[in-house]
């Protein structure tokens, strides 16, 4: 079969690219903007691109079906040729749901934050026990070298994501994957382009709840309250929480369902980065994970990956032998490279809470050295001015910050900058910061560039220039 995908620059609509041509599918893909890593992925892989969205890829392509990611809307001109002509299309989702999920044990990771970092952990939990898993995970884990795979067994890991399914089907792609174990890794307002507001996640997780079976596993953010909130809407499945402290939780009962310090995974760490730590479960220590990654954040990733790796099979020693030989994923404070003592770093932040967390995760790393924030407002939500209040306090530990004044943007970025106290500036294009980047920087200073889009290729710009 002739598959057309529109999107495929995507993370997920390119790794549904390298499940369709394993299935056997010939798979072309148009895009507006194609960046790596997912574009170099896709041409290591010798999958036609086109650039652009135009009818004529339809003469090209001759596709049986398109699929159709869910940043295409109508209007788009190769969206009303597929219309125009008749041709059967889907969505990515759905087209996964029904083609590559199908009598397989099914690991879906869903959150607002940490979702990649997660799924990957767990595929390669799966991997180092000899499993053989398949995935389809939004980024690049390290340890695979590509974003997707049909695996050789029954597992199948796939990042659960609540953003909606193409303009045709507004629920959350996640409704489609019908997990047997999922994990919650935590829940806050994003997607205000696609969500009036929080309650309106709330009840698209629960959806998700709703698909789990009773013989499945919950695997849920103990110190979340959202997530608690969902769960109290119904609950048919047996659960296991996580949390960074194994006892506190005790004295604050009301945050959590009542169950979750019975079956309670915890860390205690074993040095200030969080490169070092222990893991429990219910209070007993299972063994100490000693790893390349850094931050709060991803001992709790942790937790959620040994939980439900445990649930599909894989003994808790073995999980965490495996998170010891574990490379992050492409994007997550990813250095790209260090010159004359100054390291730049690509990472994925785009929400306040991740950036403030990737943020505390290098400050713990480099200590007083000089950290400089270089952030794209890309996502719509950030360019709708929903987190223009917390926007400034994510980045206090940073040292310097400057920021990329989009074009359109319909609220004021200098209240953002009055926050930082004279630690914060914008510019009007990739290049000014670039020029402000060489002036200012020197040695053992660090870079950390944000953004969840190809940011106008900056990092090995700067590279280049120092």
């Amino acid at each position: 079969m002739r598959l057309h995908i529109m999107g495929i620059g995507g993370t997920f609509m390119g790794g549904l690219a390298l499940l369709a041509r394993d299935l056997g599918h010939s798979v072309t893909g148009s895009d507006a903007a194609i960046y790596p890593p997912m574009s170099t992925q896709l041409e290591a892989q010798g999958i036609q691109l086109m650039e652009g969205y135009k009818a004529e890829h339809l003469d090209a392509a001759k596709p049986d079906v398109v699929v159709i990611g869910n940043a295409l809307s109508r209007g788009n001109a190769l969206v009303e040729a597929v219309l125009d002509r008749g041709i059967p299309y889907t969505s990515g989702a759905q087209w996964i749901a029904e083609n590559v999920l199908p009598g397989r044990w099914v690991i879906g990771v869903a959150g607002t934050h940490g979702k990649t970092t997660t799924a990957s952990m767990l595929a390669w939990i799966l991997e180092d026990a000899k499993l053989k898993p398949g995935f389809l995970i939004g980024g690049v884990p390290e340890n695979f070298g590509v974003s997707a795979r049909l695996g050789e067994s029954p597992f199948f890991v796939i990042e659960a994501d609540e953003y909606d399914t193409a303009f045709f089907d507004k629920r959350s792609k996640f409704v489609h994957y019908r997990p047997r174990t999922v994990v919650l890794n935590n829940l806050e307002f994003d997607h205000a382009d696609i969500f009036p507001d929080l309650a309106a996640i709330k009840r698209q997780f629960h959806h998700l709840i709703r698909t789990v079976p009773s013989t499945g596993l919950i695997v849920a953010n103990a110190q979340d309250k959202n997530i608690a909130e969902v769960l109290t809407m119904g609950c048919w499945t047996p659960a296991e929480y996580f949390s960074e402290a194994p006892l506190s939780l005790k004295a604050q009962p009301s945050k959590v369902p009542a169950a979750s310090v019975e079956n309670l995974w915890s860390t205690v760490p074993l040095n200030a980065e969080g490169s070092h730590f222990q893991i429990l479960f219910k209070g007993v220590v299972q063994g100490e994970v000693n790893w390349e990654l850094i931050g709060r954040h991803n001992m709790d990733n942790a937790l959620a990956a040994v939980a439900a790796a445990r649930h599909a099979g894989v003994p808790v020693a073995a999980a965490l032998a495996a998170l010891e030989k574990f490379h992050n994923v492409k994007r997550r404070l990813e250095v790209r490279g260090k010159v004359r003592g100054i390291t730049v770093y690509d990472d994925f932040a785009h929400h306040p809470t991740a950036i403030a967390t990737t943020l505390a995760a290098l400050r713990a790393r480099v200590g007083d050295a000089r950290i400089f924030a270089v952030l794209e407002l890309r996502s719509s939500t950030m360019r709708m001015g929903v987190h223009r209040d917390s926007l400034g306090g994510s980045l206090s530990l940073a040292d310097q910050v400057l920021l990329l004044r989009p074009e359109g943007l319909n609220w004021n970025l200098d209240r953002v900058v009055s926050t930082l106290k004279g630690r914060g500036q914008t510019y009007p294009s990739v290049e000014a910061i670039l020029e402000a980047l060489v002036a200012e920087v020197r040695p053992n200073d660090h870079v950390l560039i944000m953004s969840n889009g190809g940011f106008g290729n900056i990092h090995a710009r700067l590279l280049e220039r120092l």
